[in-house]
Order: structure tokens, then C-alpha cells, then sequence
């Protein structure tokens, strides 16, 4: 990470006079007597850029500058662009997009939200060139000497697409104005960068019966499509996104809502190849609506944009089902883990909920190496969170008020604390403290009952399986399941305080209170959700009677899970923790609605919103609310990782300096082989069923216990074998 840049020269500018819905491009051409030593751009935007140096685009980052708080944090990039830089003349081009800071957004708020978010865009950056060393050398700045005109992108904003004429060719430049924004507020790029990570070729075209032609990429991505064509100028290209096909076979997209989703493009003559640069959208298939001959499938490859994130963990099975259920959950993270943790990638929604990040939190931080992207998310929910310590229900926060919520807000304390089990820097968990505590004092000080969380309104088991008629909040009680978040966000915080050397005293007390009312108050659970999180959460009596009610409970309820946001990413895990493994599996592999396995048996590619997105007929859960790239379920790979091979770190030694390793074999699995990259180094849990019999193989890197059957002990770094 680069240090702050303190000292600005550059002025905030934008265009003197609006451009409507054109993108502007900000240039300056300067004489360069000869090639620099160095030359460093430092750039920013209120809004999305692409740079450009000499007709050559400046570094790879997509979306430039990020989402973040603006007018708290944001951030600016720092590109080396010594060898752009040429003797003569040179030229620097800006594009500029709405993005995230001036779209209407979210597109499903009231129309007098929207109008507070259409914001006026600008840029800020310097070039510093520098010659024989030099420590300081000539700057280009941002300044009223600019100028300004109008591109070929016609019109971008995140939900509604973008439009370019590659015809366009502007002849008239026009005067810049500077205008103030904070300085102070400027960071250094603190996250991932965004960059187009992967490229997907077009699986077929399909000509509906609708008479439509509609590109298949086998695969729900989100990023854009680039495409070649031979065409005439003037002749029209106009592309729709969509995740599925309708019943019928024809294209569908009005789960997408208000969203348009859609590009359009005036052709140039010739053969040309291009893709969109300042906007994303979530898809699978394109409809042609308008394209200027036979569509061929080599003409069109998706292209995956999400933020860089390094791959850590791989888990392969003998079931073909549960490694397509995992290939979902990984493209479910990399499709909403674009600089935030997105509930979804494609409808007029594509927020930071709060509730998905902290449900998805430590299988996102076991597939990928996400500290240094929730880093950078957790100090914006820092800057988000109210004086009061109220937490959003979406970071950045967009929506009209700031209603917290159980479970929501309580990414507050799960997300920091999983961070630092998974990677164990005690400077990340220190500078999240202070907004820990914040959020549980909140409720301390919010609460209509001392030691309960009673009073506030909240998600509840959000799409809960029981829930009743006409309702998605699930049957649990919502008192009940905030209360229980109540005591394990205090206890999440004496964990960090203690690990941060800080006297917990008041907050453990605090904890022991709230354990003890939960008891009195709840005496009896009803239903599945309220059983797995009493046990989880440490707060029932007996845990074991617990967990055995729930075993009696699901099979009751016909052998399948009821639960919803709030029970789902626990069930698993307290099922197999007491002594009903066997259980936990069935639900795994259960392959009927409701189940994980069911949604790929209607081609799902990634993880959905509900669990019967699509039903058993072919028919729609609806079209109000029906995401089919949603990856909350999706933490229930983090059981394959920690129970089925059996991979879990331990508490004293966070960041897998130390490892506890307990595989659970199930021989209608078959085999399964597990490895996840640590701090540490890599860690391999694998078993695979011999006859009756079932061999194990553990590599670890660090001392390990390694449990299995009645087999317990402590080995160091190596490879071991064993038979059971």
C-alpha cells in the first residue's frame, strides 16, 4: 500500500456547462523536451474514470476509483506511466462516468431519494514528471486550463448501461470550472483493485421462440460482454442482460426491476471489437434486440470484472452436485465482490448489505484472500455508522434512513472478528474496535429492555422458509433472534478486546447478563433458526438438548432446512457439532426443494436469492425479488471446509498459526479433497472412502491436533496418513 499523498496542487474540476447524458473527456497536451526519468499519475474521481496517456490507456483498474463513503474516504490511485510518456507533444484523456457517486441509485427508492443522489461528477490528479533524479519535477495538473468535450460514450450508469457511437467525434472543446471538495478526505487505494479477472467464451446462440437471438455464456458473471461485428457505419447494436430464460424458453429480465441493463452502439465501418468500460451488469444471456447479421458465438465473450482477489482454498468431491454447488458459491463471491460485498450484481439493488457480508464472511475469507478488501469495506462501515453506533443496513449507505437491524448490523463485530481468525492481524481487529463496541453499546443504550434487545424493528430470519403467509421475515421470533445477536456481538467483543490485551470486565459482566435473561426470557425454542442459534451463540442451558431437539425437529419438518438468512449459515454446523453428522449430510446432498443441490438440478451457475427461484414446474418465484446470483446460502461451504474436511483455526493462535484438524467422512460423499492457503502455508485435509474403510491424508504446515474417530493428538508439520 502506497503512503498518503499529503500535498495536492491539482484542482477539482468539471465541465463548465452540462453535458447532459455524454461522458465528458478532460484533456491537457503539454511539450516534453525529453522522455522523463519517472513520471507517477496521481488520480481520483467523484464518479468512475479510464485514463489515457497518448491514445494508450493508463494501468488496468476497472470502475477507478472504487465505492466507498466519498465524502469521508476516497480513495486515488497511483499509476507509473514512465513509459507513456514520449518527447514532443503528449496528450492526457479522462473519461468520466457517473458510477457509483452520481447514478440514480438504488433504482427502487422513491423518486425524491434518487434526485439527493444525482450528484454533478469531476476529477482530481497530477502527473508528476520527473528528470536526472529528481526528487520534485514538473506537475500537470488539474486546473482551470483544461479543457473539456464531449466523448463517444453517449450515456453510462451502473443500472441502466451505456451507449457509444463509435462515429462520434467531437469538434468543439470546452472550458473546465474548479469547484471545492475536501482534501483531507482523500486515502490512498486501501482495497483490491477491480480489474477483469477472467473471459468466458459464448457457449451457443440460441434462437428462441419468441424469435429472438440470444447468446449463451453457460456461466451467471458479472462484468460485460465485448463483442466483434462487421458492420457499416451508422448500424445498431442494442443488447439486453438477463440471468435465465422464462419458462417458455424465451429471454427474461424482469427480475433486473427498474433496471434497463442495456447497451447500445453505433457502428463504425468496418470490422470493430468493443466493450463497455464504466458500467457493469450481472448476466448469463444477451438478447440481440437489435444486431446487424447473424450472430456467430465466437463473436461475443464475457468478461468476469471483480476485485483482485487471490484464490486460497479448493475442494473437490466424488459428488458432482456438491463441486457444482461449490463452483456456484465461488462464482457467487467473485460476481458480488466488486469492491463490496453486494447482495446482487444485475437488479436496481447492487448494494452492501450488511446481513449478507456478515452470513458469508468466513467462506468468502477461506475461498479468496479477502482481508485487504474487507479492510477497506469495514472502515467505510466505520465511517457509516452513526455517532449513536447504529450500523446501516447497507455500507455505503444509500438508502433513505439509517434502520438497523439484528444480524444486519451486526457485521459490525462478526466480519472484523472472522477477519482476524483467518488471518490474525491484530491491527486490523484494533482499528475496528472502537466501531465493535460502538454497535453493542448501541443496543445497550436503544434497548426498550435491559439485557433483551427489544423495541427495534428488524429482518428476522430474512426468507425464512416458515415464514407466514405474505411475509419474508421467517416465523422465528425477532426479539428472540436479536437478543441472541445482542449477546454474541458482546461476546465478539470481549474475544477482540482480550486478544487486543484490553480489560474486558464490563463487557464479559455485560455478556453473562444477557445470557442469563436470553434463558429466562426463552425458555423454549420454536423453531429451527431458534434452536441453531441458541446453541451457536453459547446461550442455551444444554447445548446437546439443544441440538438434539432441532435433529427431531428437521426430521419432523420432513427431513429439509426451514430456516432462512439467519439459521442457514449455523444449521450444518451445530447439527454435526453434537452428534448428528449423518443428519447434516442428508440436508447437504438432499437434492428436492428446499436443499442447496435443487437449484442446480434447474441449472443454477451460481448461488440464488430463494431457494425455489425457479420452481419445480419451471414457473417464477416472482419477479419483484428474484435474484439468481445472491451468495448468502452459499456459506454453507464453510461446514466443507471446517466439518466435512475438518480445517478449522484455533482461538489462541488465530490465523491458522496453529490448526485443529477433524474430518467427518460420509461415504455417500465418497471422497473429498480439501486444501486452504494460510498465513501459514498451505493446509490439505483429504479422506476418501476404501471399501468400509476410509483413508486420510492431512499435510499441515503448523503444529496441528488432529482428531479423528476416538484418535486424538498433536502433530507437527508434515504429512500423515491414517486408516479408520
Amino acid at each position: 500500500m502506497n503512503s498518503k499523498k499529503t500535498e495536492w496542487t491539482a484542482k477539482w474540476i468539471r465541465p463548465k456547462e452540462t453535458m447532459g447524458d455524454a461522458c465528458p473527456v478532460f484533456s491537457k497536451t503539454w511539450q516534453q523536451e525529453k522522455t522523463p526519468e519517472s513520471a507517477v499519475l496521481y488520480l481520483t474521481s467523484l464518479g468512475v474514470y479510464e485514463a489515457c496517456i497518448n491514445g494508450n490507456r493508463v494501468g488496468d483498474y476497472v470502475l477507478a476509483p472504487g465505492w466507498t463513503v466519498y465524502e469521508k474516504r476516497l480513495q486515488y490511485q497511483e499509476y507509473d506511466v514512465t513509459g507513456l510518456i514520449r518527447e514532443g507533444e503528449n496528450e492526457i484523456q479522462i473519461t468520466l462516468g457517473k458510477g457509483w457517486y452520481a447514478s440514480p441509485m438504488p433504482g427502487w427508492v422513491e423518486k425524491e431519494k434518487q434526485r439527493k443522489k444525482e450528484r454533478k461528477t469531476g476529477i482530481l490528479g497530477e502527473l508528476i514528471l520527473s528528470a536526472d533524479g529528481a526528487s520534485n519535477g514538473r506537475v500537470i495538473a488539474t486546473d482551470q486550463t483544461w479543457k473539456v468535450s464531449q466523448g463517444p460514450v453517449r450515456f453510462s450508469e451502473i443500472y441502466d448501461g451505456e451507449s457509444f457511437d463509435a462515429t462520434f467525434v467531437s469538434d468543439k472543446e470546452e472550458e473546465v470550472c474548479e469547484f471545492s471538495w475536501p482534501i483531507e478526505t482523500l486515502i490512498p487505494q486501501q482495497g483490491e483493485q477491480i480489474r477483469e479477472m477472467e473471459r468466458v467464451c459464448a457457449r451457443e446462440i440460441i434462437h428462441t421462440p419468441a424469435g429472438e437471438w440470444v447468446v449463451d455464456f453457460g456461466q451467471n458473471i458479472t462484468g460485460y460482454v465485448e463483442f466483434t461485428v462487421d458492420a457499416h457505419e451508422g448500424e445498431q447494436i442494442k443488447i439486453l442482460h438477463g440471468e435465465i430464460l422464462g419458462k417458455d424458453g424465451n429471454f427474461y429480465n424482469e427480475n433486473y426491476r427498474s433496471a434497463k441493463a442495456e447497451i447500445n452502439y453505433v457502428c463504425r465501418e468496418g470490422k470493430q471489437t468493443w466493450h463497455p468500460r464504466l458500467t457493469f451488469f450481472g448476466f448469463r444471456y444477451l438478447k440481440l434486440a437489435e444486431f446487424p447479421e447473424e450472430p456467430k458465438a465466437e463473436q461475443f465473450t464475457a468478461i468476469a470484472v471483480y476485485s483482485d482477489m487471490k484464490r486460497t482454498g479448493f475442494i473437490r468431491t466424488a459428488h458432482e452436485g456438491i463441486n457444482q454447488l461449490f463452483s456456484n458459491v465461488l462464482w457467487g463471491q467473485k460476481g458480488n465482490f466488486l469492491d463490496v460485498p453486494t447482495d446482487c450484481p444485475q437488479r436496481d439493488e447492487r448494494l452492501g448489505w450488511t446481513g449478507d457480508a456478515q452470513t458469508f464472511t468466513k467462506v468468502a475469507s477461506y475461498n479468496f484472500d479477502v482481508e485487504r478488501f474487507f479492510r477497506k469495506w469495514l472502515r467505510d462501515l466505520a465511517a457509516d455508522q452513526l455517532e449513536s453506533g447504529s450500523v446501516p443496513q447497507v455500507v455505503p449507505n444509500f438508502l433513505p434512513d439509517c434502520r438497523e437491524s439484528a444480524a444486519w448490523g451486526d457485521a459490525a463485530t462478526v466480519c472484523p472478528w472472522q477477519m482476524y481468525m483467518t488471518y490474525g492481524n491484530t491491527s486490523d481487529l484494533a482499528e475496528q474496535f472502537e466501531s465493535m463496541k460502538k454497535w453493542v453499546d448501541f443496543i445497550t443504550q436503544s434497548t426498550t429492555t435491559k439485557c433483551l434487545w427489544t423495541g427495534g424493528e428488524h429482518f428476522g430470519d430474512w426468507l425464512g422458509l416458515d415464514s407466514p403467509p405474505g411475509s419474508y421475515r421467517g416465523a422465528s421470533r425477532e426479539d428472540f433472534i436479536a437478543t441472541a445477536f445482542y449477546a454474541h456481538s458482546t461476546h465478539l467483543v470481549v474475544k477482540a478486546g482480550r486478544a487486543l490485551g484490553r480489560d474486558m470486565s464490563g463487557y464479559e459482566e455485560l455478556f453473562q447478563e444477557i445470557r442469563k435473561a436470553f434463558q429466562k426470557e426463552y425458555p423454549e425454542y420454536l423453531t429451527q433458526t431458534e434452536h441453531v442459534i441458541a446453541v451457536w451463540f453459547e446461550l442455551t442451558e444444554d447445548s446437546q438438548k439443544t441440538a438434539d431437539a432441532l435433529a427431531e425437529m428437521i426430521v419432523k419438518d420432513g427431513t429439509q432446512i426451514r430456516t432462512g438468512f439467519v439459521g442457514t449459515p449455523y444449521i450444518l454446523h451445530v447439527l454435526s457439532n453434537y452428534g448428528h453428522t449423518d443428519l447434516a449430510y442428508t440436508l447437504l446432498l438432499r437434492e428436492k426443494y428446499p436443499s442447496w443441490l435443487y437449484p442446480i438440478s434447474k441449472g443454477a451457475t451460481t448461488i440464488w436469492e430463494h431457494w425455489d427461484g425457479i420452481m419445480a414446474d419451471g414457473s417464477l418465484w416472482s419477479s419483484d425479488m428474484n435474484s439468481f446470483n445472491h451468495y448468502s446460502y452459499g456459506s454453507v461451504a464453510d461446514w466443507l471446509y471446517e466439518e466435512a474436511a475438518g480445517i478449522k483455526p484455533v482461538e489462541e493462535a488465530p490465523g491458522f498459526a496453529k490448526a485443529r484438524i477433524t474430518p467427518r467422512p460420509d461415504k455417500r460423499l465418497g471422497w473429498i479433497d480439501v486444501s486452504l492457503s494460510t498465513r501459514h502455508g498451505q493446509i490439505r485435509s483429504a479422506w476418501r472412502y476404501v471399501g468400509d474403510s476410509v483413508r486420510f491424508e492431512i499435510t499441515t504446515p503448523v503444529e496441528s491436533e488432529i482428531v479423528i474417530g476416538d484418535r486424538r493428538e498433536t502433530v507437527m508439520p508434515g504429512t500423515y496418513t491414517y486408516w479408520g
